[in-house]
């Protein structure tokens, strides 16, 4: 299974920082585990939806030059507050390192907030690159990949002005 854990995208600066926004419902199937008396967002996926966010505006900055983004490593990661469905997890997150076109990993800073009160933060690093660099046979598959994180990102980010792309 996969999870997208951005459901939208508030505000963006290309390079700099994006809020995004998790709604969590009772519909998300990992809540029928964790858990079923007690239906929380493990902590783990919290921490994956800011690495999520951060990957989102390194697409956007990147004007989605690379098909994988993943998380190398997580820092300083601190929990605060549970989240319930029905709840609203807004994502914050900023850019550490300069967000250079060559750049293979990067470092950003987040946090994750429920009604204003810190649920997650961390700091963390992503790595990118194609499948094409790895396995050329994959460079149609990278396309694939391509085309659906940029049709994701029109559906993500809202319709009205005020949001800045890259």
């Amino acid at each position: 299974m996969r999870f997208f854990l951005v459901d939208r995208i508030e505000a963006l600066e290309p390079a700099r920082r994006i809020v995004a926004v998790k709604n969590l419902t009772l519909a998300e199937e990992y809540l029928q585990d964790h858990f079923p008396t007690f239906p929380v967002m493990p902590g783990v996926l919290m921490l994956e939806a800011l690495a999520q966010a951060g990957a989102w505006l390194w697409r956007i900055t990147s004007n989605f030059s690379h098909s994988i983004v993943v998380l190398r490593e997580a820092k300083g990661v601190k929990y605060g507050n549970f989240v319930e469905p029905g709840k609203r997890l807004v994502l914050f997150v900023e850019a550490v390192d300069n967000l250079e076109e060559n750049a293979q990993t990067a470092t950003f800073k987040g946090n994750g907030e429920i009604d204003g009160t810190i649920a997650v933060s961390a700091r963390f690093t992503l790595g990118r690159y194609n499948l094409r660099e790895r396995f050329p046979e994959c460079a149609a598959l990278d396309e694939e990949i391509l085309a659906d994180f940029r049709r994701r990102y029109l559906a993500l980010k809202p319709p009205a002005t005020g949001i800045q792309t890259a």
